[in-house]
């Protein structure tokens, strides 16, 4: 079986924020553990990057609003790997094979008879870039924005979305878990209750050119949702190729609760216009609130999700946000929670329940459970029973988009695991050579219970998953829903390896380090701790540059158009680069070992000008990338502000 998930494209007015990390972990949870059920699976993110606010940003900022896209895009494109967000598919409506797919599919629409030429006034908000009626206002305030929408008129282009009103009613009764929770259905279904209007799709050059031209007048740009919401299809190559005919039947889409209407009844509509089948579900979900009002850059009460995940790391940064929020239900934000979840699930549970096993495990086995206890425990039918309930009401919270459910299902078996050691007692057990055999069994328990945990937490800490596989000799392989396969795996004589603690107890602010325990891990998996930098001394300081010396070099922004590893080389990638409006070059660059090629388009980046050229394994490279750094890893160095490429440093 196929899947498919999609993110919204997010609008490049803002760089990531805690609402945005949200719903793509989300997502590259949901992928996650489709790929645990067997089922091939894709994911879809990416930016949204037309339309009247970022023009307004763009002029702000003295750029042209490309150079701001690629800015603001490319810290989305490279944030969620921190966050162990692996997409397949990052999109931006600003690829010319959305452009391509944006003209074929208005094509389509005005084909089937169902875009005319019209006047329209009507509240206008800008940060909503669409029209509202009335009665969606709250007290004549946009309901997100909190201002007063601007009455807008102007000729433009209308889609007959009225047309599909009475299918789209139908649509969603006979498929009742369409939009789902439910009270998002019904919201839908309500608001449909009372007359739609026809839907303007176009915005005039005289006003606008920062869009898509509309294929049949070029004087006119296609209205932001319209573009924004075919970048689904596009990222299935749609109309060419096979991705399409292959994913779209089960395509899912999440989003949060402010977008249910372009999603709910404009996407829907223009899909049944243009002739392609309706999504599988559009799954909605509830705001992160901050004392009672919904997290957004307009309201300025966004919580920097990279400060988080410094703080607490992204395994726990991860658990809480999926842990901690009712899918569909706004949720109170508190880093006093995050405290509370970190300490008590993860550090007490989690954290002691690897701890006391492996460490059992190690002291009364050596580290190896014998094929013949895990045998045994496979023949204990309770014992199997209540993995076969666990694995399938994992499975059943999972599939109907209640992911806290799920892990609360698991944790709840983790504080069963710790209540029978405390009840069998190995360290009891394992003084009397009579009662061998009982250890041998209680070790064997002990030791599938992991694995398992380890395996149906994957899809949420992905991180933390593959380590702890890894220490009881594991790899990826064992990644299935599958307890006879897990068996089987365990079976092989591997070691189990402790290791240090998963996760330590963190620390609020002024807190002190309780006598004997090691500070919180902050990684997404244990790690040796870092040594202490020697400190620099006056011999080892480098001499003086002069401000002629400094003169000599050529430093400038570079932005990166692609980018491919260098055959034979384990470290070198050739970047081909931007340097202005009309001058591109290759630098090849050792990067290889610290960032995936494919993340690197986008990227903007300085570098060396002037280097002499020289070859590395039969390539030119003209010029020199430069880096920070530091901690075994590499950092771009990049301007805090969108700058055209070409922007000399200075």
């Amino acid at each position: 079986m196929t899947y498919y998930v999609t993110t919204p494209i997010y609008y490049v007015n803002a760089k990531p924020h805690l609402g945005h990390a949200y719903t793509t972990i989300v997502c590259d949870t949901l992928t996650r553990y489709h790929r645990l059920k067997g089922d091939d699976s894709r994911m879809l993110t990416g930016t949204d990057e037309h339309g009247d606010k970022i023009a307004i940003a763009a002029a702000k900022e003295g750029c042209s609003p490309q150079v701001y896209a690629d800015y603001i895009s490319s810290h989305y494109k490279f944030a969620w790997p921190k966050f162990d967000i692996a997409y397949d598919d990052f999109i931006r409506t600003t690829e010319p094979r959305h452009k391509e797919t944006v003209a074929r599919f208005m094509d389509r629409v005005n084909d089937n008879g169902d875009i005319y030429f019209g006047e329209y006034g009507g509240l206008y908000c800008l940060g909503c870039e669409r029209f509202y009626s009335e009665r969606e206002l709250v007290d004549g305030l946009c309901p997100d924005h909190k201002v007063a929408p601007t009455y807008v008129s102007e000729k433009n282009y209308f889609f007959k979305m009225k047309n599909y009103q009475d299918w789209l009613i139908d649509h969603i009764k006979k498929n009742p878990d369409f939009i789902r929770p439910e009270r998002y259905k019904n919201e839908v279904l309500s608001f449909l209750s009372e007359p739609l209007e026809d839907l303007c799709i176009s915005r005039p050059k005289s006003r606008l050119t920062w869009g898509i031209e509309i294929p049949f007048d070029r004087d006119y740009v296609t209205y932001v949702w319209f573009d924004a919401l075919i970048n689904y299809v596009t990222g299935l190559g749609w109309p060419d190729g096979d991705k399409f005919e292959r994913y779209w039947p089960n395509a899912e889409h999440c989003v949060a609760k402010d977008i249910l209407k372009p999603h709910a009844i404009f996407w829907p509509t223009m899909l049944k216009s243009a002739g392609l089948p309706i999504y599988k579900h559009l799954n909605v979900h509830g705001y992160w609130q901050l004392d009672e009002a919904k997290m957004s850059k307009s309201l300025g009460n966004v919580v920097d999700i990279f400060d988080l995940r410094e703080e607490f790391g992204t395994s726990a940064l991860r658990y809480f946000l999926m842990r901690e929020m009712t899918f569909g239900l706004d949720s109170e934000f508190s880093r006093a929670r995050i405290f509370e979840r970190h300490n008590a699930d993860l550090a007490n549970d989690f954290g002691n329940l690897w701890q006391r096993s492996a460490t059992m495990l190690s002291k009364y086995s050596g580290g190896t459970i014998s094929a013949a206890a895990l045998k045994t425990l496979k023949e204990d039918a309770a014992w199997e029973g209540s993995l076969a309930a666990l694995i399938r009401d994992y499975k059943d919270h999972f599939d109907n988009m209640r992911p806290g459910e799920a892990l609360k299902r698991v944790w709840d078996f983790i504080r069963t695991l710790n209540k029978f050691i405390d009840t069998k007692a190995p360290w009891v057990l394992a003084r009397s050579p009579e009662t061998r055999a009982e250890l041998d069994l209680v070790l064997a328990t002990l030791l599938k219970g992991l694995a398992l945990i380890g395996i149906l937490v994957y899809p949420v800490m992905p991180g933390t998953s593959l380590e702890l596989l890894k220490r009881l000799g594991l790899d990826s392989g064992s990644l299935v829903l599958d307890s006879d396969a897990l068996t089987e795996a365990l079976g092989r004589g591997q070691t189990v390896v402790t290791g240090t603690a998963f996760f330590a107890r963190a620390l609020k602010p002024g807190e002190k380090e309780p006598a004997g325990e090691a500070p919180p891990a902050k990684d997404k998996a244990p790690e040796k701790a870092a040594e202490k930098a020697p400190e620099k001394t006056v011999e080892g300081t480098p001499e003086f540059a002069t401000y002629a010396d400094f003169k000599k070099l050529d430093l400038r922004i570079a932005l990166v158009l692609d980018a491919e590893p260098v055959k034979k080389s384990d470290k070198l990638v050739k970047l081909k680069l931007k340097l202005g409006d009309d001058e591109e070059r290759t630098v090849v660059a050792g990067i290889g070992n610290h960032f995936k090629v494919e993340e690197l388009k986008g990227q903007s980046l300085a570098i060396v000008m002037n280097l002499e050229p020289r070859k590395l394994m039969g390539t030119e490279s003209r010029g020199m990338v430069l880096c920070a750094s530091g901690n075994d890893t590499l950092a771009f160095l990049a301007p805090n502000r969108p700058m055209p490429p070409g922007s000399p440093i200075t």
